[in-house]
């Protein structure tokens, strides 16, 4: 269980990160026509992840066109939105470099990454979080960013990302 904060309260999420060079837990999580993904599917290239607790509010919105901009080294973003909003989200913000995937189906990913928010006001999404995994789905980067309205370091991330 970690701590965070939202709007300086503290509130915590379910389970533990898994720890930096582990292989990432594999997750099964459903794209915007309603298909299920999992991480196996996008081994042999380097990948981030990045979770937000839903694309409909401000920062998660900037995070999300943000990454879009890394869209070329395959960035995914994982929300406890449905596949409609996050399509709805995509096609009228232009976000098209970024695959959304939706914890529609379950929510193991946020528990067994360690980022289910677990009480509070947002109690059942996912915490603001960035994992950068190589080919072989080890985890080389993991930020759980401390305060939910606040924007991850992107340019860490993409250095990892890169090799630096």
């Amino acid at each position: 269980m970690a701590e965070i904060k939202f709007k300086g309260k503290t509130v915590h999420t379910s389970g533990v990160l898994p720890a930096l060079h582990t292989k990432a837990p594999d997750f099964l999580l459903t794209d915007k026509n309603l298909s299920d993904h999992s991480l196996k599917e996008y081994q042999g290239k380097r990948k981030i992840i990045a979770t937000v607790p839903s694309l409909d509010t401000g920062v998660c919105s900037i995070m999300t066109k943000h990454f879009n901009e890394f869209g070329k080294k395959n960035p995914h973003f994982i929300s406890a939105d449905l596949p409609f909003a996050q399509n709805r989200f995509c096609e009228s913000e232009g976000v098209h470099h970024v695959t959304t995937l939706s914890m529609l189906r379950n929510k193991d990913f946020g528990k067994s990454y360690g980022i289910l928010i677990s009480d509070g006001p947002l109690a059942g999404l996912l915490a603001r979080s960035v994992w950068v995994l190589d080919e072989k789905d080890h985890i080389l980067y993991v930020e759980l960013v401390p305060e939910i309205t606040q924007e991850p370091n992107y340019h860490k991330a993409l250095q990892v990302l890169q090799g630096h």
